[in-house]
C-alpha cells in the first residue's frame, strides 16, 4: 500500500509542471510560421515549371480471386473453355458446363467485366477475355487414420485465379 501512494505522488508532479510550461510553447508557433513561409518561398523560387504527362488510357480490367476451395487443376479445365472469347459468349459456355469450377470462373469473369465497366467506362459489348490464370492458393494439410496406429496426410488444395478483360477495338 505505501508503494501505490508514493507511485501516485511522483505521477501527479509532471503534470503540474506539463500545466506550467504550456504558456511558454505559445510564442513558439509564431517563430515557426516565420519559418515556415521562409521556407515556403525558397521552394515556390526553385520550382520549374514541368509539364505533366497525361496518364494512358486504361485499356484493361482485372479480377484476382483468391483462395477458391477447389483444386487449381480443376479450374484450369474450366478456364480453358473461355480463354479469348467475348465475356458474354464465355459466360454462357459456363452455364452450360457441368462442372464444379464454372460458378467461380464466371463469378470471376462478371467482376471483371463490372469494373471494366463502371471503372474505366469501356463498352460492355466489346469486351474479351484476354488474359485467364489459374494458379496455386494455400495448401490445408490434414492427417487421416491408417492401420496400426499410423496417419496418412492429405493435402487440400486451394487455387487462384486471375481474369483480364480488354475491349477489342
Amino acid at each position: 500500500m505505501a508503494e501505490e501512494k508514493k507511485t501516485v505522488k511522483k505521477a501527479a508532479a509532471p503534470k503540474k509542471e506539463a500545466a506550467k510550461k504550456a504558456p511558454a510553447k505559445k510564442a513558439a508557433p509564431k517563430k515557426e510560421a516565420a519559418k515556415t513561409e521562409a521556407v515556403a518561398e525558397v521552394k515556390e523560387s526553385k520550382k520549374v515549371a514541368e509539364p505533366k504527362a497525361e496518364k494512358a488510357p486504361v485499356t484493361e480490367a482485372r479480377c484476382f480471386v483468391r483462395d477458391i476451395r477447389i483444386t487449381p487443376r480443376k479450374v484450369r479445365l474450366v478456364a480453358d473453355y473461355v480463354r479469348g472469347k467475348d465475356v458474354s459468349a464465355a459466360l454462357g459456355v459456363l452455364a452450360q458446363v457441368n462442372r464444379v469450377a464454372a460458378l467461380p470462373v464466371a463469378k470471376a469473369i462478371k467482376s471483371a467485366a463490372a469494373n471494366a465497366v463502371n471503372n474505366f467506362g469501356m463498352d460492355k459489348d466489346s469486351l474479351y477475355v484476354a488474359e485467364i490464370q489459374v494458379s496455386d492458393g494455400l495448401k490445408i494439410k490434414r492427417f487421416i487414420p491408417r492401420a496400426k496406429g499410423s496417419a496418412s496426410p492429405i493435402i487440400k488444395r486451394n487455387a487462384n485465379l486471375v481474369v483480364v478483360v480488354k475491349e477489342r477495338k
